[in-house]
């Protein structure tokens, strides 16, 4: 009995702590690494047509009067010909002054035709009224905070061109190397370094052995294209859900049965996240949205049995399933000693898992430095951040916290935009702890004066 015992506590243990991990996280990144390297070696770059067709390029626009000069002026110095352009400036309500930078682009680049138009009844209604004004054979979105690399259109195009059955393709987000070294050394470059990092190895990496398998869960909504014949049998954007881009994504998947593909060469720049708040925010909704989406597709539909089979059902495992119990054993490390198992092999599993994920971190760093080979100046500063890759299990470890606040706050407050803050739900913590803390306080206030007078009608008695 105390061998079997001793087997099923340590089943239990390795299961739990090894186990699930190593299956959902470190298996799939070898097996990754080997289709980046398959796909380094042997894919060919696709053709370049002879004459480039009409595109339309969509930017929603929301109090965006800080960034949008720069996004137009990258679209004008990009390498696709002005004169196939259309853009489109969709303003979704925006309170500063957006309208005057459009006029002022307008004349600085009058080769580049483009058109403000005004939605005001929020960001997807914003999008599908640009759809239904779109010309030109393929519908190109891209948010107004970011900046295109100059060969990024027409290396979304060449992949269209390439396969006629291409009906959709999502571009490669990236943290502008520049805004990240402006901020002050220590902490603050520290945070942009680590999402520096982690953007480039989720979408250089991570997307594209994902784009090889078929299994790419959501299109970007900062960067992302279309065949105009495709999205416009679609349903277009939903207005409930914060996850636009999810939730057209399912549309093209299950909807009309098309095939996510990854243009790894078509990279477009976002500033870095502005403080902790930002990063709490966004990804909760992020989490938030993906939670929406699947019960607008399936729900009771998906099957556990299809985790393997169906990236929308092994996403939602990994992410809400498995969240619970890894949250259990990461607040029960200390409990864990207290039941028998010693100091030394809870640290050695935590040391190996660590060890793990170090190692894929740095394969995942070897195939986005062979993604970015045409692209050295970028490819030389991602190169000078291998030191980062040490870190990003801490980075990981604090967004899953997030994104698992995420999880529990879908559950108790409606889904909007703007959501709560980290600080404002710190604010909210101190001061449900202390009115607690204030009525157990006048709880014992109430209990002492009224020993005190029993104390002294007794005395008085006596007397």
């Amino acid at each position: 009995m105390g061998i079997i015992e001793r087997f099923v506590n340590s089943f239990v243990f390795w299961a739990a702590w090894i186990i699930i991990p190593f299956i959902m996280e470190i298996l799939p990144a070898f097996g990754s690494v080997f289709v980046l390297v398959k796909r380094l070696l042997f894919e060919k770059k696709a053709p370049k047509p002879i004459i480039y067709p009409e595109i339309s390029i969509i930017v929603p626009v929301y109090n965006s009067k800080d960034t949008l000069r720069a996004c137009i002026k990258s679209i004008n110095d990009s390498e696709y010909p002005n004169e196939k352009i259309r853009l489109y400036l969709v303003n979704n309500r925006s309170s500063d002054d957006s309208f005057s930078v459009y006029t002022a682009c307008q004349k600085e680049y009058p080769d580049l035709l483009m058109q403000w138009l005004n939605a005001e009844q929020g960001k997807s209604r914003a999008l599908n009224l640009a759809l239904y004004n779109s010309v030109g054979k393929y519908i190109i979105h891209i948010d107004s905070d970011g900046i295109l690399e100059k060969s990024a259109l027409t290396n979304m195009v060449d992949k269209f061109e390439s396969d006629t059955k291409i009906n959709v393709v999502t571009g490669a987000i990236m943290i502008q190397p520049e805004l990240v070294e402006a901020y002050p050394k220590g902490k603050s470059r520290l945070l942009r370094k680590m999402e520096f990092m982690e953007y480039a190895q989720a979408f250089l990496a991570g997307r594209n052995c994902a784009s090889d398998l078929n299994s790419i869960y959501t299109l970007s909504g900062a960067f992302s294209a279309f065949r105009k014949s495709a999205i416009l049998k679609s349903r277009l954007y939903s207005t409930d859900t914060l996850a636009e881009d999810t939730q057209i994504t399912f549309q093209m998947r299950y909807l009309q049965n098309e095939r996510i593909y990854m243009s790894e060469n078509s990279i477009f720049f976002v500033d870095p996240i502005e403080n902790v708040d930002k990063l709490y925010t966004q990804r909760q909704r992020w989490q938030r949205g993906s939670l929406e989406v699947s019960k607008m597709f399936g729900g009771a539909k998906m099957k556990t049995r299809q985790m393997f089979s169906d990236v929308s059902v092994k996403t939602l495992m990994y992410d809400h399933t498995f969240a619970f119990p890894r949250i259990i054993w990461y607040l029960a490390l200390i409990c864990l000693m207290a039941v028998g198992y010693s100091v030394k092999t809870v640290v050695l599993a935590t040391a190996f898992l660590f060890g793990m994920y170090i190692l894929c971190g740095f394969m995942y760093f070897g195939s986005t430095i062979g993604f970015l080979k045409d692209f050295p100046e970028v490819k030389k500063y991602y190169k000078k951040q291998w030191w980062v890759v040490f870190l990003l299990p801490f980075f990981n470890f604090v967004v899953f916290f997030i994104r698992f606040a995420g999880i529990i706050n879908s559950i108790n407050t409606d889904s909007a935009w703007k959501t709560v803050t980290l600080s404002e739900e710190g604010k909210h913590f101190r001061q449900t702890v202390k009115n607690d803390f204030r009525h157990i306080h006048s709880g014992i206030v109430k209990l002492r004066k009224l020993v005190n007078e029993k104390e002294e009608i007794q005395e008085n008695e006596e007397i």
